[in-house]
């Protein structure tokens, strides 16, 4: 494979090309149409430590009872949790399509050896996770110890098994157009299937800014594997429905309409699916 262009964008360069085509988009968008493909690719989530398993199964309940077939709205994409409630939220969830996504590998931090990372993550899998997100070792990317990234994301693929493996950047911490490509070049180099920005827990989480860097990278990827599709999910900080809609604008102008499915796009969020169902019943009735 060819290597990877010279990235060309300043920060200045992004916020104003993300401006510009959030208003083109959305100026042209079916406001409905939108909210519900967004609502089907909700990853619906709560990663607290007070979590209970009363209260994960009522996240659960929440995620299948927003089928609504004869209005088309869809079930959320998946529900994530910690990996203590995978066998949980597998059970609850059987007979539906929602998928069991489980952050692991010393989330959020990342700050593990390798070895009881990959463990962490060969559990989930093993107890029925469909999907896993796991992070970099930011600090080892900022040190330039390049290889490592690559190490670990290609280590725990190999763990992996059929579940996706969400990659998740921790943009805000990387701080650069610098950082964020490289750690972007390096997850899909390692095998990653997704690219995600954020772990919800650090400021800044999901900016426009950071997203077009990664949408760039995947359509760079996508040409350079000669059709290879690696899928995106903003979170962190995306709680109304005015907020997902920029990164559904993004991700169509950037990759196009093919990817705006639960197989390619997904959105992390614990506020957000009450929101965008409610508008989309609001909308649905008048």
């Amino acid at each position: 494979m060819q290597a990877f262009k010279p990235y060309i964008y300043t920060i200045d360069e992004l916020t104003s090309r993300a401006k510009s085509i959030v208003a083109e988009e959305l100026s042209k968008t079916d406001r409905l149409s939108a909210l519900k493909t967004i609502l089907g690719v909700i990853d619906l989530t709560t990663l607290s430590g007070d979590d209970t398993n009363q209260k994960v199964k009522s996240l659960c309940e929440t995620g299948i009872r927003f089928k609504h077939d004869k209005l088309g709205i869809p079930q959320v994409a998946a529900i994530c949790v910690y990996p203590v409630f995978v066998p949980l939220v597998k059970k609850e969830l059987e007979g539906t399509t929602i998928r069991t996504a489980s952050v692991a590998g010393a989330f959020p931090s990342g700050q593990s050896p390798l070895e009881i990372r990959v463990t962490e993550v060969d559990w989930a899998v093993k107890h029925g996770a469909d999907d896993i997100d796991m992070v970099i070792s930011r600090g080892k990317l900022l040190e330039g110890e390049f290889d490592d990234i690559f190490e670990e994301v290609q280590e725990i693929k190999g763990v992996c098994g059929n579940a996706h493996l969400k990659v998740i950047l921790e943009t805000g911490e990387l701080k650069t157009v610098e950082n964020i490509r490289k750690a972007c070049e390096l997850a899909l180099m390692g095998g990653a299937d997704f690219l995600k920005t954020s772990t919800g827990k650090t400021e800044p989480a999901a900016t426009p800014e950071a997203f077009l860097i990664m949408l760039d990278t995947i359509k760079e990827f996508n040409k350079l594997t000669k059709g290879t599709k690696i899928g995106i999910k903003p979170a962190g900080g995306i709680s109304t429905p005015d907020e997902a809609l920029v990164y559904y604008a993004l991700v169509k102008n950037v990759l196009g309409e093919e990817w705006l499915n639960k197989d390619l796009f997904r959105i992390g969020a614990s506020r957000l699916a009450g929101k965008v169902y409610d508008e989309i019943i609001e909308l649905s009735t008048v």
